[in-house]
């Protein structure tokens, strides 16, 4: 994730960037002291609200790919040699959505 996010206009655009990238990653100590900065720069309400976010986000990737929605060709080709070393192009697919309607 990460880029340059100073410029955008974000309360704490950095910290929430922190935050989501901790909570996708395996470094439990990293996702706490994460935690504790959201907590400390904007409060518990807000960690509850940004914990929430994050969830919503994965949530949403596992909704699509579960009904068939296509991965979009930009993504397919930008990810096209990690799939095939990881072997995820083996997996069976649920036919899209598009295609299950007719």
């Amino acid at each position: 994730m990460g880029g340059d996010v100073a410029g955008s206009g974000i309360p704490h655009a950095e910290l929430l960037v922190e935050f989501a990238e901790a909570a996708v990653g395996t470094d439990a100590a990293r996702l706490t002291a994460a935690r504790d900065a959201v907590i400390q720069a904007m409060g518990g309400e807000a960690l509850c609200d940004t914990a929430a976010v994050a969830a919503l986000f994965n949530a949403i990737d596992r909704v699509a790919d579960s009904t068939g929605i296509p991965l979009e060709e930009e993504k397919a080709e930008l990810s096209s040699g990690m799939r095939d070393q990881l072997g995820i192009n083996q997996f069976g697919v649920i036919p899209d959505t598009a295609a299950a309607a007719e």
